[in-house]
């Protein structure tokens, strides 16, 4: 190991030969003894696999990005919960100021994702996807695709999802001001349904939670 990695292990947690780690290369775990640890470069032995287990399903989530601390702690929790790919949406009343610094912010969102990855001990780190608009971030959605809505007449998640499960479920998370009318027929025309969490108005990071929580639980 070398990189920031090593680095961090050997001068930050000042690694030594014998301590056993978990590591990862994305597609499968395995406990690791440190043989050799210096301060840019660390060594293991591969000691046994560890069992991993694949999601169930495979969930895409569209997150219109809002203010950056909730929009940050939304991906935190989005990777805890198996996310697999994770898309920020410049939604129409998603702040301008946030869209103009939002792409300099990738390498940091990178490192949200590792981090929580590394904390929920997954096999693999969430993709990350471009800054995108709805309507093209809509048309590739695929499976069972849900798009959260406040609006009369949305059904309930759990009477739109299939009683056999799902592969493939795309999930959209308007911004704090919620969708506008266009994004909602863009959507439509993709194929989503509106889905309603409850009576209460969520904060967009409070429905990231409780959307995937959902899924998890009528799909895993």
């Amino acid at each position: 190991m070398t990189g920031d990695a090593a680095h961090h292990l050997g001068r930050v947690l000042r690694a030594e030969p014998g301590q056993l780690y978990e590591l990862s290369d994305g597609k499968a775990a395995w406990l690791a003894r440190i043989e050799t640890a210096g301060r840019d470069e660390v060594t293991f032995e591969l000691v046994e696999p560890i069992a991993s287990r694949e999601p169930a399903f495979q969930a895409t989530l569209l997150l219109s990005i809002v203010k950056f601390d909730s929009f940050e702690w939304a991906l935190e929790k989005a990777t805890e919960l198996g996310v697999h790919t994770i898309v920020p949406l410049a939604a129409a009343r998603s702040e301008k100021a946030l869209l103009h610094a939002a792409e300099k912010r990738s390498d940091r969102w990178k490192r949200i994702l590792l981090e929580a990855s590394q904390q929920s001990r997954r096999v693999a780190i969430p993709i990350l996807g471009s800054v995108e608009k709805p309507g093209a971030a809509f048309g590739r959605g695929s499976g069972v695709k849900l798009m959260l809505s406040e609006r009369t007449g949305a059904r309930p998640m759990r009477e739109i999802l299939p009683a056999r499960g799902a592969s493939q479920v795309t999930l959209a998370i308007g911004p704090e001001g919620g969708w506008t009318d266009e994004e909602f027929s863009a959507a439509a025309s993709a194929g989503f349904h509106e889905a309603a969490l409850g009576a209460l108005i969520l904060r967009t990071e409070t429905a990231v939670i409780a959307a995937l929580a959902g899924l998890n639980y009528a799909l895993g």
